[in-house]
């Protein structure tokens, strides 16, 4: 991890680290966040894919109906209506189908970014560390989008009412479309993700480098869900349209309707207004915002687990 955790107990507050208690310079103490141990890529690798799994999958299986609403909501077009029933639809197969490759993907993700992050935090000075949480989101992004972009295509498919089980959607889609049909929308994928999770985790990770040097102490769980909230709520309304672009050309299937990202800009403006690129907005910064408190709280209690643990095993 990236910075100093202190020990905590049931019948004790957070000790701030003395070496920083005495220091009455924020920069001196901003750098003893950044710079709190030396780096080692397999531990910060095997705590984050844990971690970021272990969180992938609570976030998934609890928000799954609005996530249901949201992609409903941006695949109507012009004035069509949504069917908010069946907001598990698709769910069981999910979890058997779906959710382990999303899991992976949060693995992934995380596996990458921390160990990532870490190594740039400790070779560029100190007041660039939001370019080494930018850089490591967009890096991680793009190594996990691989399983994260199969995975959206077929839940999403399930979730419009397209399939009604992961294995025929796969084979499905496979068999209409070709292998490449599982990615579907893979370049609006990454114009929406990888913007977003640059964006997410460098607002997370600024933000409690700021709380924690406000607060002389380290955070606790509600602290990290409640910054992790914000950050995740704040990136979800930005990158609406980019999430919309993105549905729409993940959910047309064979159809075609869209001949890539700008086309289907121009024909959403241009049949249904502007206003359609912002569709889902509300669920999305619902989903993302108590998602990404869910999310960063979990994973920040799980680093904690994992990285207790490896040092106790190396005692």
């Amino acid at each position: 991890m990236d910075h100093p955790m202190t020990t905590v107990s049931a019948k004790s507050s957070p000790t701030f680290p003395s070496d920083v208690q005495k220091w009455g310079s924020g920069k001196e103490q901003k750098k003893a966040f950044i710079e709190d141990k030396p780096f080692n890529f397999l531990p910060a690798f095997w705590e984050g894919l844990v971690a970021g799994g272990v969180a992938g999958v609570v976030v998934e299986a609890a928000l799954y109906p609005i996530d249901t609403i949201k992609t409903r909501l941006q695949a109507v077009h012009g004035g069509g209506k949504i069917v908010l029933k069946g907001l598990y639809s698709g769910l069981a197969g999910n979890l058997v189908g779906v959710l382990p490759c999303q899991i992976r993907a949060s693995a992934i993700f995380v596996g990458v970014y921390e160990p990532t992050k870490q190594k740039l935090l400790k070779t560029i000075p100190e007041n660039f560390s939001a370019f080494a949480h930018l850089t490591a989101g967009a890096i991680g992004g793009a190594a996990s989008s691989l399983v994260r972009v199969p995975t959206e295509v077929v839940k999403q498919r399930m979730q419009t009412g397209h399939f009604a089980s992961t294995p025929d959607a796969v084979r499905l889609i496979v068999a209409k479309e070709g292998f490449k049909g599982l990615y579907a929308g893979y370049g609006s994928f990454l114009l929406r993700d990888l913007p977003f999770d640059a964006i997410q985790f460098c607002i997370y990770e600024q933000l409690r480098i700021g709380y924690k040097l406000a607060a002389q102490r380290d955070l606790i769980d509600p602290e990290n869900a409640m910054i992790g909230a914000f950050s995740g709520a704040i990136t979800g309304a930005i990158t609406t349209p980019l999430d919309v672009i993105k549905t729409r050309l993940m959910v047309q299937g064979s159809a075609n309707q869209y001949k890539g990202i700008f086309d289907c800009v121009r024909t959403i403006i241009r049949e249904e207004g502007t206003p359609a690129l912002f569709k889902g907005i509300g669920p999305r910064v619902l989903w993302i915002g108590i998602g990404g408190s869910i999310f960063f709280g979990i994973l920040e209690r799980t680093k904690r687990l994992v990285a207790q643990a490896h040092t106790r095993t190396e005692k």
